[in-house]
């Protein structure tokens, strides 16, 4: 399987893994699914670094890189044709990156693994939700 990380996603699996459901968990380790990321899900680990809202030991280029080496991932490219997927969905999603992860998953035929309910509404994207094991 193909998995397209959003940011809380790739972040949690980083920094906060007991927040990933034991479904994501396993889907991540397992060697034989493909772990995507786009490049403006770094641009927004970068925004909360520098915003304080996410914390690290070192500057917000270095952790990224150094995540990356830690956990490579494929690139997701941002191309005319994800573009124009992120115009046309058929979501009420108002966050620009979040359409953008939602096209790239469209377009690359990736599952879009999220937390995210209006990304996990949208019918036209593969998805794995990330649903907490239920309380006892």
């Amino acid at each position: 399987m193909k998995l397209l990380l959003d940011t809380h996603i790739w972040l949690w699996s980083l920094i906060e893994p007991a927040r990933l459901s034991k479904t994501v968990a396993t889907a991540l380790t397992d060697p034989a699914n493909e772990r995507w990321l786009s490049p403006l899900s770094i641009w927004e680990a970068l925004l909360l670094i520098e915003r304080k809202r996410l914390e690290v030991d070192r500057p917000g280029d270095a952790w990224v890189r150094e995540a990356l080496d830690r956990a490579p991932v494929v690139e997701a490219p941002v191309t005319r044709e994800v573009v124009l997927a992120s115009r046309s969905l058929k979501t009420r999603h108002r966050d620009p990156v979040d359409r953008f992860l939602a096209a790239t998953a469209v377009v690359f035929e990736l599952t879009l693994v999220t937390a995210d309910a209006t990304l996990l509404a949208m019918k036209d994207v593969e998805r794995l939700p990330n649903r907490p094991a239920p309380r006892r």
